[in-house]
């Protein structure tokens, strides 16, 4: 399990999204001014305010997902962490967590990995602490194995 393409992965993820959310908004900006153009009366006053909310949802979308990248581009992956701390990968009894920021799932190499905030509850409960520290969380106990 390589630390360095799990965080690789992440990156990318992130960076699609971002690219997604700037695609989303540039497309509605465009549909504005286009709109305005050729409209006038209550129905493109209503289809303009319509288009400003969802501009702003997606800003506020494209806000969050660039401070999941910032708390990335933090991550040196080549530290090994003798305890739990930004960035380090961990291998429980059952679980690979990868302590960045909230994000979905990947799979590497046969291995599903979670990425977790440290804010989590599980993220909180194993922070600072090593190998062979157990944390119960909603009735299960993750054991830390190993740490990358």
């Amino acid at each position: 399990m390589v630390k360095q393409q799990i965080l690789q992965s992440y990156k990318q993820l992130v960076q699609d999204r971002i690219d997604v959310f700037q695609d989303m908004i540039s497309g509605l900006t465009d549909d504005a001014q286009n709109d305005a153009k050729g409209s006038a009366g209550d129905k493109h006053e209503t289809a303009l305010s319509m288009m400003h909310l969802e501009q702003e949802k997606l800003n506020h979308k494209l806000q969050e997902v660039l401070a999941q990248k910032a708390v990335l581009d933090k991550i040196d992956a080549s530290v090994v962490h003798q305890k739990v701390a930004l960035g380090s990968l961990v291998q429980t009894n059952g679980l690979w967590l990868f302590v960045s920021t909230a994000l979905p799932k990947i799979t590497l190499n046969d291995k599903t990995v979670f990425a977790i905030s440290p804010q989590s509850p599980l993220g909180t409960a194993l922070m600072g602490n090593g190998i062979g520290y157990t944390a119960e969380i909603n009735g299960k106990e993750y054991t830390i194995v190993q740490l990358y």
